[in-house]
């Protein structure tokens, strides 16, 4: 078989699966097997060995049953880097660089990031500034050691605590980030295959309504905020006036931001004055 064939072939294969792009993902997935070779994708008639077609049909199977792209090639493109991706955490999504740029608009020298997962969010705020210093946690050491390799590998200097949100934080940080389980119980079986069977449930859902992260961060966060710190969170599209208010309640001045498809995506909570 040449790679034309078994293009053609996983394009038809992954549109029955209910893949709308066949022919973007059977691209997709023949780049990340050939690891950066460009002979066979340059001459696509050339017969391809026996063990790169074994590769090819492997992750064809994984994709067909719904696996996210970014788990199959192990990384994701998050704001101006490669992420390591696995199945213990959440696979970065665009959406987030919202908070990523927010973060990156506003005047701070210290960050904690509550729920760090992959590390994203972290690492991409310290390589954009190498000066200040951060912390992220997580509640599953799995994801953890994925942030740390992701740290190492684009070499960022950051420290990952596990941590239950604040439960082992300890010291005052000018900015606290997160993009925390804001997904409700009752909305879980809506979400897509790869989202829903894939991802871990810990990182998309409390088990409740999707807002018990946002009360925990606006009630103890000012505790572990220096004078004058912010608190910037991701949120899900409808959920802006009610995370808004929770944060109100808390005795934030808040500010809803939207994403690059008009969304509200970041809620901007600041604080005059934090608990003693």
């Amino acid at each position: 078989m040449n790679l034309q064939d078994w293009l053609t072939a996983a394009e038809h294969r992954l549109k029955d699966a209910g893949l709308e792009n066949g022919k973007h993902e059977a691209r997709a997935l023949a780049h990340a097997a050939l690891e950066g070779r460009i002979a066979p994708l340059t001459d696509r008639s050339k017969p391809i060995s026996a063990k790169l077609l074994a590769k090819l049909d492997r992750m064809l199977d994984q994709r067909a049953a719904r696996q996210p792209l970014s788990q199959i090639t192990g990384k994701r493109s998050f704001w101006k880097h490669d992420f390591l991706v696995t199945r213990d955490t959440l696979d970065p999504r665009p959406d987030t660089e919202a908070l990523v740029e927010a973060a990156l608009n506003a005047q701070w020298g210290s960050v904690l990031d509550l729920g760090t997962g992959t590390g994203a969010i972290l690492i991409s705020l310290l390589a954009d500034r190498p000066e200040a210093s951060g912390v992220g946690t997580d509640i599953s050491e799995d994801s953890l050691a994925v942030a740390r390799q992701n740290a190492a590998k684009i070499g960022v200097k950051a420290r990952f605590v596990e941590s239950d949100w604040f439960a082992n934080v300890t010291g005052r940080f000018d900015l606290i980030v997160s993009n925390p389980p804001y997904i409700a119980l009752s909305e879980m079986d809506e979400l897509q295959p790869e989202v829903r069977d894939w991802e871990p449930h810990l990182a998309l859902t409390d088990g409740a309504d999707g807002l018990t992260a946002y009360r925990q961060i606006a009630t103890d966060g000012p505790a572990h905020l220096n004078n004058g710190g912010t608190v910037m969170v991701e949120i899900g599209w409808q959920q802006g006036e009610t995370v808004s208010n929770i944060f109100r309640q808390a005795g934030a001045v808040v500010e809803v931001l939207k994403d690059l498809n008009g969304n509200d995506r970041v809620i901007r909570a600041s604080y005059d004055k934090t608990l003693p």
